[in-house]
C-alpha cells in the first residue's frame, strides 16, 4: 500500500461545474431582457456595441434562442406582407372575376399601414415583431371596409346608375355599418392598448398597431375609395371595348308602356 500523497499532491482550487461550449468554443452563455419602454431589437442593438466596445482580442459573441431566431427571421417581414397582399389580391380576383375591383380595394391597405406607424410613432413604440404582426393582420381588416363600398356600387351600377353617382351612393350607405364594426374592433381590443402584467410590451404594440391603423383605415377610406373607384372604373370603361356606354344612363332611351288602348 503507497501513500496517495506519494504519488500526487492535491490542491483544493473553485471552478465552474460545467463548462459550455457552443460551436465547439468555450463559451458563457448570458441571458437578459430589454428594459422597460425599449424594444428586443434596440437591447439586441445595445448588446452588440458593448461587446464591440468591452471584449478584448480572441473573445466574440453569437446569439441563440429567440435572439437568433429574430435575427434570423428580421428580413422575412416584406417577403410575408407581400405573400399576404398577393394572397388576398387573388382571393378577391377569385370572386370579382375581375382584377380591377381587387386593385381599388387593396389601395386601401397603405392607409391603415399610415395609420399604424403614425400610432406607434406617437405612443414611442418600435416597428417590432408584433407591430409587424398586426401590419399583415391589416391588410385584411382594410379591405374589409373597401370590399362594402365597391361591393355596393357595383350592384348600383347593374342598376343602371352612373359610376360617379353609385360610388357616392354607396358611401353613403355602408357609412353605418362601416362606422359600427370598426368601433366593435376598436373596443374589443381595448385591453390591448393599454395592457398591464406580463406581456404588456408585446401586447401594447399589438394593439397599438391595430387600433391606429383601424380607425385610420376607416377615416380615410370613406374618402379616397369612392375617388378611386370613380377615376379606376372610368379608365377602364374607356378602354373597354363596348364598355363606354355600359354602365351608363342613356336619357333619350325610351320606354314603352302598354294600355288596354294599345302601346304608347
Amino acid at each position: 500500500m503507497i501513500p496517495l500523497s506519494n504519488l500526487v499532491k492535491i490542491t483544493p482550487t473553485t471552478g465552474a461545474q460545467t463548462v459550455n461550449h457552443y460551436n465547439l468554443f468555450r463559451s458563457i452563455e448570458i441571458t437578459g431582457s430589454a428594459a422597460p419602454g425599449s424594444s428586443s431589437g434596440q437591447a439586441i442593438k445595445a448588446m452588440e456595441g458593448v461587446a464591440k466596445a468591452v471584449l478584448p482580442a480572441g473573445l466574440g459573441y453569437e446569439w441563440s434562442g429567440t435572439s437568433a431566431e429574430e435575427l434570423a427571421s428580421g428580413g422575412q417581414a416584406p417577403i410575408i406582407f407581400g405573400l399576404g397582399i398577393v394572397f388576398v389580391f387573388l382571393v378577391l380576383a377569385a370572386q370579382y372575376e375581375n382584377y380591377v375591383d381587387p386593385f381599388i380595394i387593396l389601395l386601401s391597405v397603405p392607409l391603415a399601414i399610415f395609420g399604424a406607424l403614425a400610432a406607434q410613432s406617437l405612443r414611442g413604440l418600435t416597428n417590432d415583431v408584433y407591430c409587424q404582426i398586426g401590419l399583415v393582420m391589416l391588410i385584411g381588416l382594410a379591405s374589409k371596409n373597401a370590399i362594402l363600398i365597391v361591393e355596393f356600387a357595383n350592384q348600383l351600377r347593374e342598376q343602371g346608375m352612373t359610376i360617379t353617382k353609385a360610388a357616392v351612393e354607396a358611401s353613403q350607405e355602408r357609412l353605418r355599418p362601416i362606422l359600427m364594426t370598426t368601433l366593435a374592433f376598436v373596443l374589443g381590443i381595448s385591453p390591448l392598448i393599454n395592457p398591464e402584467g406580463a406581456g404588456a410590451a408585446s401586447r401594447r404594440s399589438l394593439g397599438t398597431a391595430l387600433a391606429g391603423g383601424t380607425i385610420v383605415s376607416t377615416i380615410l377610406s370613406l374618402f379616397i375609395v369612392p375617388i378611386l373607384y370613380i377615376v379606376i372604373s372610368l379608365i377602364r370603361d374607356r378602354f373597354k371595348p363596348g364598355g363606354k356606354n355600359k354602365n351608363t344612363v342613356n336619357p333619350d332611351r325610351k320606354t314603352e308602356v302598354k294600355t288596354p288602348t294599345g302601346t304608347h
